[in-house]
């Protein structure tokens, strides 16, 4: 591939293939993530990304080599990761004794980093620590967030919405019953957020509806709030603009009231009552043939007596 004046042009048809899954489309790909380890971790921080890699696989890239980067201070090479794997997402860790074991979930938009929040690990339990049966690869997580702060604070609100986007998975039109089988739980109380991982059992219940039991599988973190890096509110609303096609068109002459009730308006074109379809009597029906003729005659003759 050749760029002339910023443009770049494929010389293959294999890098044009390329070049077309990379551009803008209506409905875009899944949301990849990229997984790395700073220059210095703890046991702690490689067992965790393993983790989070095996809940987000397979749209997922794990670096196991060592990236010296502070995506607080300048983020360049996680910008050009994200150009080079195509991912919109990223989860760095870190460990130093200022912050010791350091998790960094953030996200790109047009290949630059758009927001990133660090959480600190103060309890960790592995997915080998929690013996239970696992889910498949792939399946896509049921998401419960519990707790105020979700809903209040401007930094629990990005980091849901972060949280949303990172282990969402899939968009799909419809999921059957025994597909929704893991559970992903935080929960924002005092200053901490609590993450937990379940496995959804479903067990008989004497009636049609299964009873639903939770079987935690792992991994679980503790976490704690610290730094954020917050994009702007123009570029956030940037970032979440929809094109037009997208948008559901709004159909004209319905409305709805207070209860739900659902009312439509129909215009017609005014109706001509000559034309109008009346029941058929056989006073009413029009003769034909020489009985009409003799009928019309009979009433002029009848009319020329009375005037004489």
């Amino acid at each position: 591939m050749k760029q002339y004046g910023g443009v770049i042009k494929p010389k293959t048809k294999r890098a044009k293939r390329f070049l077309d899954n990379r551009a803008p489309k209506l409905t875009e790909n899944v949301k990849n993530a990229m997984i790395m380890k700073g220059g210095n971790t703890s046991m702690t921080v490689t067992q965790a990304l393993k983790d989070i890699y095996a809940l987000k696989k397979p749209s997922a890239v794990l670096y196991k080599k060592k990236n010296i980067a502070r995506p607080f201070e300048d983020s360049t090479s996680l910008e050009f990761f994200s150009k080079k794997t195509d991912s919109s997402l990223f989860l760095f860790g870190s460990h130093n004794k200022k912050r010791p074991n350091n998790l960094i979930f953030g996200r790109l938009f047009d290949f630059h980093v758009l927001d990133m929040i660090e959480l600190g690990i103060e309890k960790y339990n592995s997915l080998s620590d929690i013996k239970s049966s696992k889910c498949p690869e792939g399946t896509k997580p049921m998401l419960v967030f519990a707790g105020d702060a979700f809903d209040h604070e401007n930094e629990h609100k990005r980091l849901k919405s972060l949280l949303t986007d990172f282990f969402r998975g899939p968009v799909v039109p419809s999921v059957r019953l025994a597909g929704l089988e893991h559970v992903l739980h935080f929960t924002a109380l005092e200053g901490k957020i609590y993450m937990r991982s379940y496995r959804s059992l479903l067990k008989k219940s004497g009636c049609r509806t299964p009873r639903i039991e939770l079987e935690e599988i792992g991994p679980s973190f503790d976490f704690i709030l610290r730094r954020t890096h917050l994009a702007s509110d123009d570029l956030y609303k940037t970032a979440h603009k929809q094109p037009k096609a997208l948008k559901p068109k709004k159909k004209k002459n319905i409305s709805h009231d207070t209860f739900g009730t659902k009312f439509g308006r129909l215009h017609m074109q005014k109706q001509d009552l000559a034309k109008l379809q009346t029941r058929k009597m056989k006073g009413l029906r029009k003769r034909r043939g020489p009985a009409a003729a003799a009928v019309v005659a009979g009433e002029t003759s009848l009319k020329t007596t009375e005037v004489e």
